[in-house]
């Protein structure tokens, strides 16, 4: 018996021993791994090209200008320059960009056989290799030494990053440092005076749209009561977004939402992840995590909200007078149903249901959305004036200002002054609105030809046209005009609920 008990003993000593051992030894993995955590390599900032991805990211980057490093892995003298050339990387590419939207800076590993034709093109005969140039001459195109007019140009000296840099500073006639800090330089866009700043918006209506579907798949918001809201809201977007990613996106979300709704319930309870990632309301590349029209000089400032509203307000001017209603009901729905700040939900439901008669004209539409943005920045004003919250180089005022649109202002004030103290010219207003909300904001994916040459202000049926003959087979075509009719019908129930709706309480 005590020959049983003393072998049970020594079986629980080796064990408690070897759990002993191996509780150190995940301990000293635990602590070198958090000790190599901090020598650990960041990610590489310049963007990884190869001759499949190339055209495809050269074509949809909001930058205005690229440098493409063609190296070889093998080379010591391209692996001694890469960090060099990932400081100046960071000051324009990534999520923590600190000059976003300007400069794309790749590089293409010509080691690999894949890549072989693509170096080629570009008459590469050495390593490390810079060309610099407006991204689009670099997709489906070529460069050689003899190409004296060809806007792309071979960098010459950039061996150190404070070359490069200077070499970019006099390209382009900036100041650009590599001690840059977020937020704290002058290259903001603060001329409000020119209109084509709006054009590079539609990148930032492109990041708000992303950024809104992650909100309210983040916090779980998709519900029985919320699902005709989304439906009706996405419906505005297929048809009328500006973008055309943005359009093909949000169809096919609406083609499967019977399947989107049921994963999206199946994510909020852990029950299934990572399938809603396979859903990109507008492209692979969105959010791509920075702002470009709307950055303010504060990293919470402007931003989503800034954003937001460019989106609704493109919308305004794109839709058709039988459908202007029907469109205002989806937007006061949307911000009812899923904008998180209670607030200004609550502000933006006040003036919905201030609207007593159906909107029969887009202008009138586009109006009541100009006139109540201007409502919300005088109410920001005086709250950020008192409270000493708002952006220094973005302040809130009536827009838009003068020197903007000089026409917009009656030369002398009548008695018939609108509420906030100027005496507009609506019919002059109402043709800013669509020339900078509609022309002019594509402009920037016009010159991309991302939209045909003739795109100005795309009517309804072009647009539903262009979207469907892009993005989605005869069945989804077929769906989305369904939806499409049922607009219309949403709207009257949304009239009937209006005067009985009480604001939620809650944000989810």
């Amino acid at each position: 018996m005590s020959s049983v008990i003393g072998i049970i003993f020594l079986i629980l000593s080796l064990s408690c021993a070897d759990s002993i051992s191996a509780s150190a030894s995940v301990g000293s993995r635990s602590i070198l791994r958090s000790i190599n955590d901090d020598k650990a390599e960041k990610p590489d900032l310049a963007v990884e090209l190869n001759a499949t991805n190339f055209d495809s990211l050269l074509k949809e980057t909001p930058a205005t200008f690229a440098v493409v490093e063609f190296f070889a892995h093998w080379c010591p003298a391209c692996r001694n320059y890469k960090p060099q050339y990932e400081k100046v990387a960071k000051l324009f590419n990534g999520a923590d960009a600190i000059h976003p939207g300007i400069i794309l800076m790749t590089r293409v590993d010509c080691a690999f056989q894949v890549n072989t034709n693509l170096c080629n093109k570009f008459s590469v005969d050495r390593y490390p290799m810079l060309l610099w140039g407006p991204p689009s001459k670099f997709v489906s195109g070529s460069w050689g030494p003899k190409q004296d007019k060809s806007e792309l140009l071979n960098i010459e000296d950039a061996r150190t990053a404070d070359r490069l840099l200077n070499w970019i500073n006099k390209k382009l006639n900036s100041s650009y440092s590599l001690d840059d800090k977020k937020y704290e330089n002058e290259h903001l866009q603060r001329n409000a005076s020119d209109p084509g700043q709006i054009a590079r918006a539609i990148y930032d209506i492109e990041e708000a749209t992303s950024t809104a579907l992650d909100i309210i798949l983040k916090h779980k918001m998709i519900k029985s009561e919320t699902q005709a809201s989304l439906v009706k809201f996405f419906q505005l977007l297929v048809v009328h977004h500006p973008s055309r990613r943005c359009r093909k996106g949000t169809a096919q979300i609406l083609v499967d939402f019977d399947e989107f709704s049921v994963k999206a319930k199946e994510a909020a309870t852990g029950e299934e992840k990572g399938v809603l990632g396979n859903y990109e309301i507008c492209g692979k590349d969105v959010p791509r995590g920075y702002w470009m029209f709307c950055r303010g000089s504060k990293n919470e400032t402007r931003g989503f909200s800034c954003g937001l509203w460019v989106l609704l307000h493109s919308l305004s001017v794109r839709v058709d007078d039988g459908e202007s209603h029907a469109a205002f009901a989806a937007i006061c729905d949307f911000i009812h149903s899923f904008f998180l700040c209670q607030e200004c939900r609550q502000h933006f439901n006040d003036m919905c249901s201030s609207v007593t008669n159906p909107f029969k004209k887009a202008r009138d539409f586009a109006l009541w959305l100009w006139d109540a943005h201007n409502e919300v920045n005088e109410r920001l004003m005086k709250e950020e004036a008192k409270e000493d919250t708002g952006d220094p180089e973005f302040p809130k005022m009536i827009w838009p200002p003068p020197q903007l649109c000089p026409s917009c202002y009656h030369r002398k004030s009548t008695k018939d002054d609108d509420k906030d103290g100027v005496n507009w010219d609506r019919d002059e207003l109402y043709r800013f609105l669509v020339d900078y909300y509609g022309k002019t904001l594509v402009s920037l994916y016009k010159d991309k030809e991302l939209l045909s040459d003739n795109t100005n202000i795309l009517p309804a049926d072009d647009i539903t046209a262009s979207a469907h003959a892009v993005v989605v087979p005869v069945g989804a075509a077929l769906a989305i005009a369904v939806a499409s009719c049922a607009f219309g019908a949403l709207a009257c129930y949304w009239r009937q609920q209006q005067k009985s709706r009480k604001p939620k309480r809650s944000w989810k």
